[in-house]
């Protein structure tokens, strides 16, 4: 495996410079804890929003987006959960969203599971800020299991998106990895590759200590010009 040394400096040539790479990094990165002050009517939002995002256009659903908080009543918890099957027949013919059926269906579950992980833990977004940054393929994973339509690149991204230091693995990314004589998939899915990106992510922090979300765009900038 290359030392990250090695990774950093490659994205420093391609971004034109030190400062020219650590202004893309300047985005702020929630403070250990911070996580946990967030609503978990944010964590619904964010949940909705990423799902409506995949495969569709992000603008259409940027532009909708104030129909989607009206649609679902700015997505709180309890208040989706109380709608009635009537509610849900007017929601998906209400033309502020997008009119899919299974992403529409998939904000209950979504909103259950966040409501389980409450009774059991009590609370989500401390349970998410508490979950261990050396183990995000576990997290991962429990958000496919429990939660509806999170797999994937859709859980990275929403896991980024609520301010989790996070590891987020687009096609630049995997492609350092490979780069850096970690034998996986294209497409990496299988648990041997998931665990085999983990160690490597906890081994480059181990050598850096910069954040998981930062080794992984930093990853993306050594290859991407």
């Amino acid at each position: 495996m290359l030392k990250f040394d090695e990774i950093y400096h490659s994205a420093v040539l391609h971004k034109g410079g030190v400062d020219a790479l650590h202004l893309l990094l300047s985005d702020a990165i929630k403070p250990k804890g911070a996580v946990a002050a967030v609503d978990e009517s944010r964590f619904l939002a964010e949940m909705t929003r990423c799902i409506f995002q995949t495969g569709f256009s992000w603008r259409v659903i940027q532009n909708k987006w104030h129909g989607f908080e009206d649609v679902f009543h700015s997505f709180d918890v309890n208040a989706v959960l109380g709608l009635l099957p009537e509610d849900w027949d007017e929601i998906r013919a209400d033309a502020r969203i997008v009119r899919n059926n299974q992403k529409i269906s998939s904000v209950r579950v979504n909103a259950q599971f966040i409501e389980d992980i409450a009774l059991e833990f009590g609370s989500f977004p401390q349970f998410i800020s508490d979950w261990p940054e050396s183990d995000l393929i576990g997290l991962l994973g429990l958000l496919k299991k429990r939660g509806s339509r999170l797999g994937g690149n859709t859980g990275q991204r929403f896991l980024r998106n609520v301010g989790k230091d996070s590891f987020f693995l687009g096609r630049d990314v995997i492609r350092c990895l490979q780069n850096s004589g970690l034998d996986i998939k294209e497409n990496p899915t299988s648990k041997r590759d998931l665990e085999a990106i983990q160690q490597t992510f906890n081994q480059w922090h181990e050598e850096s200590k910069l954040s998981y979300t930062h080794l992984s765009k930093i990853a993306a900038y050594s290859i991407s010009s």
